[in-house]
């Protein structure tokens, strides 16, 4: 089998690795040009790209909007190749960003944490594609007919993400805790099956696996299995382009197995993160006072919840460990060293092509 080129919906993707949307501030220009200079897909992730700096007289959504604006346009100004934006169901200001990211016509829009039902219909360009994520076949199966009934259009690519994966995660506690029944391999096997009943003779639907994927024999593993491509966030973690703070890269080199644990989000769904003394403090029930000052989620009370998820990143990203966590995948702890994105594609690229007995395209 062959490790090469795919196509989203026409949009030619010269190597099939998608770097996964990370925020707060995780994947930014740096990171997801650097990605897609080497030929596979970069992403911004929308979410509080506004919060790198203080003092600003703007509104929290005015501030998201005008910088997923601006780093769209740098990241444009850093590669010539194509290039995506996560934007979040959940957030309050859903609409407004998805609105910029067409208007920018972004190559691709990639939406989870919940079902980005309505999102072709907030999308009028034809140049940008749209990627949901899903946790189930079931989600794959709502989301294609809703789209073909009320949009008559079909996703361009479909995300599987499976309960390895890092950051929000569509699985309750127990079916996280079922490994038999809900291991990535065996949701993607049942996401194929639907989504190629949606397909046509001029409209195929790549599926892309997610979560838990760390080198090439995970991906060679998922390609056999039907996958066109793969979704990798963590990894892209510990690389010289991802902007994030020096702290949050050194809670990925130290952290231990058992340091990777699963907590309860105000968004409304389980997190993976690293635990430390924060995490340790909001699991135990201890309310943070932080106030709302964001509103940035349809789903949080802030009545009900002990911590700022907003909050808690932003301080994370900026190196403020005590005062937040950094989100991870489940093989976060693997991670021993820094690399440039260059040499990470490159091992990943090669590694695969082994595992798939196609060694004569090794770079």
């Amino acid at each position: 089998m062959e490790f090469k080129d795919f196509q989203i919906g026409g949009l030619h993707i010269a190597l099939p690795i998608i770097q996964g949307g990370m925020g707060v501030r995780v994947s930014t220009s740096s990171l997801a040009s650097a990605v897609s200079n080497e030929g596979a897909l970069g992403v911004i992730a929308a979410v509080a790209l506004g919060e790198g700096q203080d003092g600003t007289e703007q509104d929290y959504r005015e501030r998201s909007s005008e910088s997923l604006k601006e780093s769209i346009r740098e990241t444009r100004a850093l590669t010539k190749n194509p290039f995506g934006v996560n934007i979040m169901c959940a957030l309050t200001n859903y609409d407004d960003l998805v609105g910029v990211a067409q208007d920018e016509s972004v190559d691709v829009i990639i939406s989870g944490a919940g079902l980005p039902l309505k999102l072709p219909s907030l999308v009028k360009n034809i140049k940008t594609k749209l990627i949901p994520i899903v946790s189930s076949a079931r989600a794959a199966n709502i989301i294609c007919s809703m789209w073909q009934r009320k949009h008559k259009r079909l996703p361009d690519a479909v995300i599987v993400e499976g309960p390895l994966a890092g950051g929000h995660l569509g699985y309750s506690r127990e079916e996280l805790a079922d490994k038999e029944n809900f291991s990535l391999d065996n949701i993607l096997q049942k996401v194929i099956a639907v989504v190629r009943g949606f397909e046509t003779n001029v409209k195929k639907i790549p599926v892309i696996a997610a979560g838990g994927i760390f080198d090439g024999k995970d991906i060679a593993r998922v390609i056999r299995l039907g996958a066109g491509a793969v979704q990798m966030a963590t990894r892209f973690v510990c690389t010289d382009e991802c902007d994030v703070a020096p702290e949050y890269k050194q809670a990925y080199l130290t952290a231990e197995k058992e340091d990777i644990v699963i907590i309860q989000s105000p968004v409304g769904l389980p997190g993976r993160v690293i635990r430390n003394e924060f995490v340790k403090k909001i699991t135990q029930g201890e309310r943070m006072d932080f106030g709302c000052k964001y509103r940035c989620l349809a789903t949080c009370d802030p009545k009900k919840v002990n911590y700022c998820i907003a909050k808690a990143l932003i301080s994370a990203s900026r190196g403020l460990m005590d005062k937040g966590f950094a989100m991870c995948g489940s093989n976060a702890y693997r991670i021993k060293s820094i690399v440039s994105v260059k040499q990470l594609i490159t091992e990943l690229v090669n590694d695969t092509r082994e595992k798939l007995g196609d060694a004569s395209m090794v770079f």
